[in-house]
């Protein structure tokens, strides 16, 4: 996966930057605000953020927060205007990882893209998302629309299986094999019933975690 999410309201930077990452083998998704990219990133983490600072709804500077506070590890740049040392402390006191001043040369931001990824590899197959629903593999740790929900081991369990297969049915059968067969425990299928009850309750009934009649369960994307 070779994902960079770039949140910028200048269509033509944006397309430039775009267009010359893609020739160097990056799908970049442009997003012209906050709450675009947030919609994105409750779906599925890139590889890399590119934040411009001065957007339309927010600043970059609070999305880097905000990112930061759920995707530790995932790498950060920083695009601005601001070259004053005040807004480059800033910044990073932001979690960002980098900082880049307009203008800049593409050349230059491919270097500090590619030396960065250097630094902290590909980090978006740690984190799962759905609707709102992310969930980091390392730290084991879920969040629901941006806060943190303290599940049971088994409630992690599903949950995590069910976001390994996110549009994939998942049979009750595997879940059960998946979940307690493994731990050596045996368990009943009223057993399954009960904890995906209660994981929806905690996630708050998301829309993602469909039911499939009579043979399982999906994590699917709302249209």
């Amino acid at each position: 996966m070779n994902d960079i999410y770039y949140v910028e309201d200048d269509e033509s930077i944006s397309q430039t930057v775009k267009e010359f990452l893609g020739q160097h083998g990056y799908s970049v998704f442009v997003y012209t605000t906050i709450e675009a990219a947030k919609k994105a990133f409750g779906s599925a983490c890139p590889m890399l953020a590119l934040l411009d600072w001065n957007m339309p709804d927010g600043s970059g500077r609070e999305l880097s927060r905000w990112i930061r506070s759920k995707w530790k590890e995932l790498p950060v740049i920083l695009l601005t205007v601001r070259g004053d040392s005040r807004d480059i402390v800033s910044g990073f006191q932001s979690g960002a990882d980098d900082y880049v001043v307009k203008p800049f040369e593409l050349e230059v931001l491919l270097l500090r893209i590619e030396a960065l990824l250097r630094r902290c590899g590909d980090v978006s197959r740690q984190y799962l998302s759905c609707g709102g629903i992310s969930l980091d593999q390392k730290r084991m740790l879920v969040f629901s629309e941006g806060n943190e929900v303290d599940l049971s081991p088994s409630e992690y369990q599903l949950l995590l299986y069910l976001l390994q297969n996110k549009g994939i049915i998942v049979t009750r059968k595997q879940l059960l094999e998946r979940v307690w067969d493994n731990s050596g425990n045996f368990v009943n299928d009223n057993t399954l019933t009960v904890a995906m009850k209660r994981l929806r309750e905690k996630l708050h009934k998301p829309e993602c975690l469909k039911t499939v009649r009579s043979i399982g369960y999906r994590m699917e994307e709302q249209r």
